[in-house]
């Protein structure tokens, strides 16, 4: 069923941060009328990267997680900064955050955090054919690197210290993807 986007009649913007609230007065093609709020991304948007040390192998970090005060165990991700490309933000990322460079990087498809209030997007990003090759990056600590075998991503997913969406995600899809690639 195709529908009729809601009719904006109003935006109230309030800044937030690293990204922008709007209020939107909208009206449904039902005639109903409602307020949402959505937030706008400020920058070039980011990416996650699946850096695999071998056929078999994907590398994870451990990294502080301020939003649930613990350490979390994920993938290479960042900010795309001006001027980057995907795929460069996230050679430059991996070697901050892993210590890695990549001969071979693939875009696989944009993903988004939660698309019914943010338009937040980032990059997939599948890194291949890795070397040694350190960046200084902008975290307080060095991470944690940790070797995953892909055939264990079962006992991964059900780990309470590995629940960011975008990993999970992206993991699933990078498996799938490198069965043909």
């Amino acid at each position: 069923m195709s529908r009729r986007l809601p009719t904006i009649h109003g935006v109230t913007e309030k800044p937030a941060g690293f990204y922008k609230a709007e209020q939107l007065d909208l009206e449904f093609s039902n005639g109903e009328r409602r307020q949402f709020e959505r937030m706008l991304a400020r920058g070039h948007g980011a990416v996650v990267v699946v850096p695999m040390l071998d056929d078999q192998t994907v590398l994870l970090v451990r990294e502080y997680a301020a939003g649930m005060h613990r350490y979390e165990l994920g993938l290479v991700k960042g900010r795309i900064d001006a001027g980057e490309t995907p795929l460069e933000a996230a050679d430059r990322e991996l070697k901050e955050e892993a210590g890695y460079g990549a001969r071979r990087l693939d875009a696989l498809r944009q993903m988004t955090l939660a698309p019914t209030y943010m338009n937040h997007q980032s990059w997939l990003v599948v890194a291949r054919d890795l070397y040694p090759g350190k960046l200084p990056g902008d975290e307080p600590e060095d991470m944690e690197v940790v070797p995953w075998k892909l055939d264990a991503l079962h006992e991964l997913m059900l780990r309470e210290d590995f629940s960011e969406g975008r990993s999970l995600a992206a993991l699933f899809i990078a498996r799938e993807w490198l069965k043909n690639a």
